[in-house]
């Protein structure tokens, strides 16, 4: 596969990296007396020199070999001494609009952190604006040193037939996508039902992406680990971050999959199957790290992959294993290596230099040979990126919403019914499916916050008068008021929780006046408000500001009563129609095991 995301291809600079190599020629840059992470052999090598020619390495001098014989009178020179030199971070499976700003947004928060590339699948995007939306998206996305590397969305929408999003893909438009220089892989493929179901549509996205040479990403949500996990690999599938415990990532590494462990904002499994799978000793050289879903203030705060390796050595994992999970692991489940993910002679020169291997802070960082990032801040910057109208007025509902929007009518005397409701655990995508008794008043379901019974609403918001909306009852949030936001993913309605009808439609009405976002209301109160107009999912503002945006969202949840990690994230996911076990679409409740539309009613 040809490299779109290095500054020069090996064959049009490889005379040039021969004559640097042996002192013939002068390198552009020298990285002097590192200590360099050699991720190709598990060692650390003391006193390493480093030179790049054309973005990249052309020597590597160690064992008592130095780089001098390459350095001329325009060369820079850097002392790395005390440093580690480390293969640039790479994110397995990413979507950026979780962070909630574009990609060269994005750059400026996690190169900073030593991520040179991301592996990024905009189905978000995709679903509410079309492939035309991600082609605009990466238009952004080109204006930075970050390798933006595409994982073309696979399932837009995510489950067929439960839900209506604002654009469709099909294996026709898979198969243009593959030409594209950007994509590298299909995205997520979270209609496993269809893949072992032998859906004609599923499949021939499947195949078009194998005939053009490229991987397809798996999203494998489901405990089974016999005869279907053995047929979705046998499809072509060959890596998964959906996995929840040792035995689901053991099954699939034992099957040949690469498994994408991840560490997000919301979906933090490192800590459940990460101790375990190093006490198991087993081989992780198909292990990659994924963050998945990270919000702003985590970027900002935290930072990126580097917060990964973090935990993953908190947790007890060797931190060369570490870095070899986070960079060459990366590129070979990729088909990269040959040109990335180690730091070796033809290889892009993605070098990051860190004061130690246990936080990993990066007080250097290049990409391409090029210095991008220094003692955490971004050394590039960007003019704000001009959207187009289209992306920004994407909120269609067609109706005014009001309170009486969210009355249930029930032909039920007062008291309870038995209701299908939706329960969630803090920082765990999956859900159970339960019957509760929901009070009974005047003809109506309503909600019973002494007991975190709340309202859960969805409304389409592509199809304006002809979208239809939902109800169901969900228990978890713990909140007195009402949430609403656009991103919910993946059809990105607009979805609503509550324990009262005028909070809700309040927090429903803002969203709809703004062009989306995240909002937080307190008895006829905006408490806080996110403004996220590009496509209902992105900002136009800074990194910085948004993350401060979503940090007063923080402070709003807990006065609303919520002790949930990122309560919005956890609500996004409340309308996934592929992950166990149950859902709530605009069409309504989802059954994800058996991909059957539920009652409300349990009676």
């Amino acid at each position: 596969m040809i490299n779109h995301f290095c500054k020069h291809p090996l064959w049009e600079c490889n005379d040039r990296l021969v004559r640097v190599a042996q002192g013939l020629e002068p390198a552009d840059l020298v990285i002097r007396h590192a200590r360099l992470v050699d991720v190709c052999t598990h060692e650390v090598l003391d006193d390493t020199d480093i030179a790049v020619a054309s973005g990249r390495v052309a020597y590597v001098g160690m064992n008592g070999h130095t780089a001098d014989h390459c350095i001329g009178e325009n060369t820079k020179v850097v002392d790395a001494t005390g440093l580690f030199a480390s293969p640039g971070f790479m994110d397995g499976h990413i979507h950026v609009e979780s962070a909630m700003v574009g990609v060269s947004e994005y750059a400026r928060a996690v190169v900073p952190h030593g991520t040179t590339g991301i592996f990024t699948d905009p189905h978000e995007v995709a679903n509410v604006c079309g492939l035309e939306g991600v082609k605009v998206m990466f238009d952004d996305a080109k204006r930075t040193p970050l390798k933006a590397m595409v994982t073309i969305p696979s399932c837009v929408p995510a489950a067929t037939g439960v839900e209506d999003t604002g654009s469709k893909i099909d294996a026709a438009d898979i198969r243009e996508t593959m030409g594209w220089d950007n994509v590298v892989a299909l995205g997520e493929m979270m209609n496993f039902p269809g893949i072992l179901g032998g859906e004609a549509g599923v499949q021939d996205e499947v195949r078009e992406t194998l005939k053009a040479d490229r991987c397809v990403t798996g999203h494998y949500a489901v405990p089974e680990q016999d005869r279907g996990l053995n047929a979705y690999i046998a499809a072509g599938i060959s890596n998964c971050h959906e996995s929840f415990t040792v035995d689901d990532v053991l099954a699939k590494l034992r099957l040949g999959m690469y498994v994408l462990l991840r560490q997000g904002s919301a979906w933090q499994n490192l800590p459940v199957y990460l101790p375990p799978l190093i006490e198991a000793g087993v081989d992780m050289r198909h292990c990659l790290f994924c963050s998945d879903d990270n919000h702003p203030h985590t970027l900002v705060a935290e930072g990126h992959m580097d917060r990964v390796l973090r935990t993953a050595v908190a947790l007890g994992l060797d931190p060369v294993t570490a870095i070899q999970i986070a960079t060459i692991n990366a590129a070979d489940c990729y088909g990269l290596a040959s040109d990335m993910g180690s730091i070796s002679p033809g290889k892009c020169a993605d070098i990051v230099l860190l004061d130690n291997l246990v936080d990993f802070d990066a007080k250097k960082v290049f990409i391409d040979g090029n210095l991008v990032a220094e003692n955490g801040r971004p050394l590039f910057d960007v003019e704000p990126f001009e959207w187009p109208e289209w992306m920004t007025h994407t909120i269609n509902l067609g109706a005014d919403i009001t309170p009486e929007t969210f009355e249930i009518p029930v032909d039920r005397p007062d008291g309870t019914a038995r209701v299908r409701t939706i329960v969630l655990e803090p920082g765990d995508a999956i859900t159970k499916d339960r019957i509760l008794d929901v009070p009974v008043r005047n003809g109506r379901l309503v909600a019973d916050p002494a007991n975190d019974i709340l309202k859960i609403c969805v409304f389409d918001r592509h199809h304006g008068a002809a979208g239809t909306h939902s109800h169901g009852f969900i228990t978890g949030f713990g909140i007195h008021g009402a949430l609403a936001q656009t991103v919910a993913h993946d059809a990105h309605n607009l979805l609503v929780v509550g324990d009262n009808d005028a909070d809700m439609a309040l927090a429903a009405t803002t969203l709809a006046e703004c062009g989306g976002g995240e909002v937080t209301v307190e008895d006829g109160h905006v408490l806080a408000l996110v403004k996220l107009p590009v496509a209902g999912l992105m900002s136009t503002g800074r990194v910085e500001e948004v993350a401060d945006e979503v940090s007063a969202c923080e402070v709003a949840w807990k006065r609303l009563g919520s002790k949930m990690p990122s309560p919005f994230m956890m609500m996004g996911v409340m309308s996934l129609a592929c992950v166990p076990e149950i859902r709530i679409t605009n069409r309504g409740y989802v059954n994800c095991v058996t991909f059957q539309m539920e009652d409300l009613l349990a009676e």
